[in-house]
């Protein structure tokens, strides 16, 4: 069920609201048994497992068994000490990262022994394809999982009520496309009564980030779709022009897609009392590399850090140990997003653009220019980008070659209606490239303005930091700050008109990106 639909906006979402807020009523008045107290709690969880069967109801039983299978193994890592205790970590991680290997890398695997077998002019190929239908969300509870487990381990876990952990991994707000999860900031507030009881506050707030991330997604994201698509296609070869109008496309698309769905995630939990870890911190703002990825996805971005970059060994074994950690965290990164060689060559340039920050800094000391840094960054994403989109790496290549006029440099085939009126001002040029790119509608003006917006215009964060949007501050406002969202008659108005212009918009309904992850 998506966020952007009918059915979850007007059937699912105030059933589970009502619900939620009634059977806390109940338990409040004493009407009922003390028991009764997780009420609250089970409802939301229940609702969170209708909500992901609703995708295909026949995954729902490997999700629970997850559930049951990482719970009972927490568990007993709590209950054991010594090499018992390290032994039942490892297997439940092998479980973990087998079922993970399966369902989402098995495809990879064999398509690349097949490559290699096909290459080496063997008759037959090794092995046949499987039939295998990737679970949504697999990535998200299972690194959410993982890393309970090893804070089980590490003795850093207090909470082990088997209602707030199904609703902590199942959690609908966040299932299908993160932000990932951490026990430690989730399973206390399940925990908080206090949480259940409505307060308008929350639903002021929570209904305002809602509507921000809608409209990020369906007045600005899907509108950059249409640009994106043709030129990503397999043997489109895209001129100059068009390559880079479909990248950009792409790049920002996939940042309004994803920081929308973000905003939405912290939105509709906010509505049930409960705050969520923020995703995403103007990373088209970024510095430098490192700087984009503590702004990017920050929770997946922590989780590396402290589940796989600083277990490696960190940089507490000199620079070569560190550009080696860096390099392997984020080659693993990238085949966390998908099983294929364009996600581990995107995998791959992150790793190599953060070893080169790092040896520059070293050497040079960090960048005092105020511009330029920013902008390489950008560029030097952008082109990631593309490898973390194309469907191939042939694709890739080609697309990358034609942003330097690999393809030639003509305007765009869908403007040659308008040659009659360049001819009058003496211009013949060249059209030519992809047919069926449509630059006619409102995807060059979108554009135009979502780079505005990420470039120049205050995040969420920002706009609702004088009322905690999430669990943690990370903007500290210098004075008065002029986009401070406040509970007015005017912001009311506004937000409510940018619903409303949502709701028209939603003539399509399409999933998110990051569901394919």
């Amino acid at each position: 069920m998506l966020f952007n639909s009918f059915a979850f906006l007007f059937g699912y979402l105030p059933i589970v609201l009502a619900g939620y807020f009634l059977l806390d009523r109940w338990a409040s008045a004493g009407v009922t048994k003390a028991s009764w107290r997780l009420a609250p709690a089970a409802w939301l969880a229940l609702a969170s497992l209708f909500f992901y069967a609703w995708w295909d109801v026949r995954y729902l039983s490997l999700l629970l068994a997850s559930i049951c299978v990482n719970y009972g193994a927490g568990r007993l890592i709590g209950a054991n000490a010594g090499t018992a205790r390290k032994r039942v970590l490892v297997a439940a991680l092998a479980l973990n990262l087998g079922l993970l290997a399966y369902y989402k890398y098995a495809h990879f695997f064999i398509d690349s022994v097949n490559a290699v077998a096909a290459g080496a002019g063997a008759g037959s190929l090794p092995w046949s394809g499987l039939d295998i239908i990737l679970p949504i969300g697999i990535s998200f509870f299972t690194f959410t999982q993982i890393a309970f487990l090893v804070d089980c381990y590490r003795g850093e876990v207090r909470e082990y009520r088997f209602i707030h952990y199904v609703l902590f991994v199942s959690y609908f707000p966040h299932l299908i496309a993160g932000p990932v999860l951490h026990h430690r900031d989730m399973m206390p507030q399940f925990a908080d009564p206090a949480n259940a009881h409505p307060r308008a506050a929350n639903f002021a707030i929570g209904l305002s980030i809602f509507t921000i991330g809608l409209a990020k997604k369906v007045l600005i994201a899907d509108n950059l779709s249409p640009l994106a698509i043709p030129v990503f296609t397999a043997g489109a070869t895209p001129t100059l022009i068009e390559a880079w109008i479909g990248v950009l496309a792409y790049t920002f698309q996939l940042y309004f897609d994803f920081s929308g769905y973000s905003d939405m995630a912290i939105g509709l939990s906010r509505l049930f009392g409960v705050k969520l870890p923020l995703n995403f911190n103007s990373p088209y703002k970024a510095a430098n590399i490192a700087d984009f990825w503590r702004r990017w996805h920050m929770t997946l971005s922590r989780f590396l850090r402290d589940y796989l970059y600083i277990p490696l060994g960190g940089s507490r074994r000199g620079e070569a140990m560190r550009y080696r950690n860096l390099l392997l965290t984020m080659l693993l990164g990238g085949l966390w997003h998908g099983a294929g060689w364009t996600f581990v060559i995107w995998g791959g340039l992150h790793g190599l653009y953060l070893v080169l920050q790092q040896a520059w800094q070293r050497v040079f000391g960090a960048a005092t220019a105020r511009w330029w840094p920013s902008l390489l960054t950008f560029l030097a994403v952008m082109l990631a980008w593309i490898f973390f989109r194309a469907p191939d790496v042939a694709t890739a290549w080609d697309i990358t070659g034609a942003l330097v006029g690999a393809n030639g440099v003509s305007l765009p085939r869908s403007l040659a209606s308008h040659a009659a009126s360049l001819a009058q001002w003496g211009l013949h040029p060249a059209f030519g490239g992809i047919r069926w790119i449509e630059l006619a509608g409102p995807g060059l003006p979108v554009l135009l303005g979502a780079m505005l917006l990420a470039f120049k215009a205050p995040n969420t964060q920002e706009i609702f930091f004088l009322y905690e949007p999430a669990i943690e501050r990370i903007f500290q406002p210098a004075g008065r700050w002029a986009f401070s969202w406040r509970p007015t008659r005017r912001w009311s108005v506004g937000f409510a008109a940018l619903f409303v212009a949502c709701i028209f918009g939603m003539n399509r309904v399409t999933e998110f990106l990051y569901f394919q992850f």
